[in-house]
């Protein structure tokens, strides 16, 4: 279990995604963050073509964060931002994954959030 805080994205510019690591004999990390108004959280995540990649986001309020995951070249898997809380599903390609953590309303407040992601 590592737990580290998202890059956010805030009013003077883009912050660089935070790399996502494994420890040593581990294939999965448990991240904790917030996300406050329109705030993005970024994590970057390096993996092969073939890996079965499991996502999961719960939040408090509940269902108050919604993720994106876009692939190599930008590419969206087929996930945009709608309703996001869970994926699974085998990498099409080899390079870094993008996943973008926000709330998915335009009023104000804070969303405390903890992402799973695991890689096998």
């Amino acid at each position: 279990l590592i737990a580290c805080s998202g890059a956010k994205a805030q009013g003077g510019g883009k912050a660089e995604p935070n790399r996502i690591k494994f420890k040593p004999g581990t294939s999965s990390v448990t991240i904790s963050g917030t996300v406050s108004n329109s705030e993005e959280a970024e994590y970057v995540l390096a993996a092969k073509k073939g890996q079965r990649l499991v996502i999961k986001l719960t939040s408090v309020p509940a269902k108050s964060s919604v993720f994106q995951l876009l692939g190599p070249d930008n590419d969206t898997l087929g996930l945009e931002f709608d309703a996001n809380w869970d994926y699974s599903g085998t990498l099409p390609k080899t390079g870094d994954y993008l996943i973008s953590v926000v709330r998915p309303t335009a009023s104000k407040g804070t969303s405390r959030y903890k992402l799973t992601i695991t890689v096998r």
